[in-house]
């Protein structure tokens, strides 16, 4: 007769970061997140290249990314209302289809080569990004030890950046470099602004063909991931079937200090997030760097984010998240402000230092909100976490103008419109100081 094996002092201490009985579904979903993350972080460089070839402002190229988050904005709660009613499997199942969809919109968007229709894709695609992260965020905090939650949710996050590298890549092996209207003279001066109409129309044929591509090609993969999923057992940790009173969800959400100060906090986090990867090319090209090698120091910024997620869960172990949320935030404070008063290579790279310190902080900010959620409001909670993603919509036109302007008393505009970033870190510094002080009492 087997006899059951006590748990020792370091078990409990420290509780297992996922369940053996959930491996599984924590492997799926965890895939879930490096597919969002080709999404994002493919199209932070297609604002520099619609700016080209359809001939558009920073500003309105920055409706990209008003289009991108702002699908974020309009989904997440029907997305929790739906999740609520169903289960996490199929707000997945449906969040993976609308992303799909999306993604095929690409293909009457680049035979129409309206700049609008783009949008429009990108905002029904992000419809299926909301779906996905508001039903795998909570859902990943759910497979295990609830003491363990937030280093589980860091680790599946630290697959994010997986996706955006990915993406990156793709941006700058293949879609950047293929841009014609991004050839340069000799003199190192882009060429596209001195052709007739004819030839632009050309160009832009070219150009719309190669940015379409392959976003169909990962619409080709989600519609893989849709079958796997489908045919797979997943185990519910949904409160379904409890009658939970979405009115008395809100008053309680609004009455947790600790939650609402954090939705707060997660909207500038992802402004700033948005606006440090969407312009270092913009940055770049102010020094004079083409768009395909600017592109090489998003893919550094990015590898600095996935190294320090893995390096911030590991410390975790030992350290409160909120006390390393503000340690993480005043670290990028201080290479934000680098990035805006070294008018040189080294503003370039302390903006690309940025990336390290910002690695934990979407993971971090999520799970201490959630903490203290009662688990029958975690579903509409997730969905105001995630509906924050709004901060990317809405700050990036900003800076674009801002950036607009080109000089600002004497600086690059580039480098003044960092000041924006700036602030969003100062505010998740503060969440981090006002949570930390929280886990104190």
């Amino acid at each position: 007769m087997k006899t059951q094996k006590t748990p020792t002092l370091p078990d409990i201490a420290n509780p297992r970061l996922v369940d053996r009985k959930y491996i599984i579904p924590f492997i799926l979903v965890t895939s879930l997140f490096a597919l969002w993350g080709f999404a994002n972080d493919i199209t932070n460089p297609m604002v520099a290249a619609f700016q080209t070839v359809m001939e558009l402002s920073a500003a309105k190229a920055s409706m990209v990314q008003f289009a991108f988050y702002g699908g974020y904005a309009t989904m997440a709660i029907p997305a929790a209302l739906f999740i609520r009613r169903y289960s996490y499997k199929s707000g997945i199942l449906l969040g993976l289809g609308l992303y799909a969809v999306g993604a095929f919109l690409f293909i009457p968007a680049a035979s129409f080569q309206q700049f609008s229709f783009f949008c429009v894709s990108l905002y029904v695609l992000t419809f299926g990004l909301a779906f996905l992260e508001t039903t795998a965020n909570p859902y990943i905090l759910s497979l295990g030890d609830k003491r363990s939650a937030t280093r589980r949710l860091n680790l599946a996050q630290a697959f994010n950046p997986v996706g955006s590298l990915s993406g990156m890549a793709v941006a700058s092996l293949i879609i950047l470099p293929n841009l014609w209207s991004d050839r340069r003279d000799a003199a190192g001066q882009m060429i596209f602004d001195s052709l007739d109409a004819a030839q632009k129309a050309d160009m832009r044929v070219h150009d719309l063909a190669v940015i379409r591509d392959p976003y169909v090609a990962i619409g080709l993969i989600v519609v893989v991931m849709f079958v796997a999923i489908a045919l797979v057992k997943m185990p519910r940790t949904d409160n379904r079937g409890v009658k939970v009173s979405s009115a008395e969800t809100l008053k309680r959400l609004w009455h947790n200090n600790e939650y609402r100060s954090g939705v707060l906090a997660q909207m500038f986090y992802v402004a700033a997030q948005i606006m440090v990867w969407t312009f270092i090319i913009q940055y770049a090209d102010n020094l004079g760097i083409n768009k395909a090698t600017a592109q090489t120091y998003n893919i550094c910024a990015m590898g600095l984010a996935l190294s320090f997620r893995f390096i911030g869960t590991y410390l975790m172990k030992y350290f409160a998240p909120s006390r390393m949320l503000m340690a993480f935030g005043i670290g990028a404070s201080i290479c934000t402000v680098g990035t805006i008063f070294l008018q040189n290579m080294a503003g370039l790279y302390c903006l690309v230092a940025i990336s390290a310190f910002m690695s934990i902080m979407f993971p971090s900010i999520y799970g201490i909100a959630l903490d203290r959620v009662d688990e029958r409001d975690t579903s509409l909670g997730a969905a105001f976490l995630v509906m924050a993603i709004v901060g990317g919509a809405l700050m990036p036109p900003l800076q674009g103008a801002i950036i607009d302007m080109k000089t600002i008393a004497g600086m690059p505009a580039v480098n003044v419109s960092f000041a924006l970033p700036l602030v969003c870190f100062i505010v998740v510094t503060i969440y981090g100081i006002y949570t930390a002080r929280l886990a104190r009492r």
